[in-house]
């Protein structure tokens, strides 16, 4: 079969790492995505992985414990280093050759952000792990996703999720709520619902970067979105 994305950003929650903890990082977890991912690379797929840090710091909240704003989204950056460290050395621990890449300078753990030193890793098979955001404060790690997939030339935005797509409404709420097969940038504005933040929509909008929101939790549901299967939603231009 032939493949249908052949370099792929995947977004990643931070939280989804705590497992069944309160926080923190669960190994169980980093072997499940570390299997994941190895199994594209092993397909011939360029994979780069932006992850979030809500498992260790959220910015946003921050300011409820009476840190300010930038200073929080700074600590933010640093927890998604962490996690960039923890799933990178998982990943050679199963034999993937692996980047750290970090929109902050600090050359002891890993390398600063060159676009083309990136894209040269990629094709090289090896997997970038974009840390630390964009550098910059007041930006999710959903804009650095869709930042760094429009800067490598991705095929395609893979944001995993705990449900299997978009609805109409919370199906963990409303037992009514129907799902979107494939929804138009347009439309996902106009009715209000939430995938990104604004920002990262907008720029993959903007660059005609189409985005698939899928159930992480099923196992082969990467290989098939791979291969082209209709597998969650899939967000495009019209």
């Amino acid at each position: 079969m032939a493949l249908k994305y052949r370099r792929v950003m995947l977004k990643l929650s931070g939280e989804t790492l705590m497992g069944d903890q309160q926080y923190g990082i669960d190994s169980k977890m980093l072997t499940y995505y570390t299997k994941q991912i190895k199994e594209l690379i092993e397909i011939g797929v360029e994979v780069a992985v932006v992850i979030g840090g809500g498992n260790i710091f959220r910015g946003l909240s921050s300011v409820e414990s009476g840190v300010e704003r930038t200073q929080g989204d700074y600590m933010g950056m640093l927890a998604t280093v962490i996690n960039g460290m923890a799933l990178q050395s998982m990943m050679e621990t199963h034999g993937v050759y692996t980047r750290l890449i970090s929109a902050i300078k600090m050359e002891q753990i890993a390398e600063p952000y060159i676009r083309r030193r990136a894209m040269r890793h990629l094709e090289k098979g090896r997997v970038v792990i974009f840390s630390a955001g964009t550098g910059n404060p007041y930006f999710t790690t959903d804009s650095a996703a869709a930042l760094r997939a429009n800067e490598i030339g991705a095929d395609v935005v893979l944001k995993a999720t705990r449900v299997d797509g978009i609805y109409t409404a919370d199906p963990e709420k409303d037992p009514t709520a129907t799902k979107y097969e494939e929804i138009s940038f347009k439309e996902v504005m106009m009715k209000g619902l939430k995938i990104m933040d604004q920002a990262a929509f907008a720029l993959c909008a903007e660059n005609n970067m189409p985005i698939i929101v899928f159930d992480i939790n099923e196992p082969t549901n990467l290989r098939r979105i791979i291969f082209g299967e209709k597998v969650g939603t899939l967000v495009k231009n019209a």
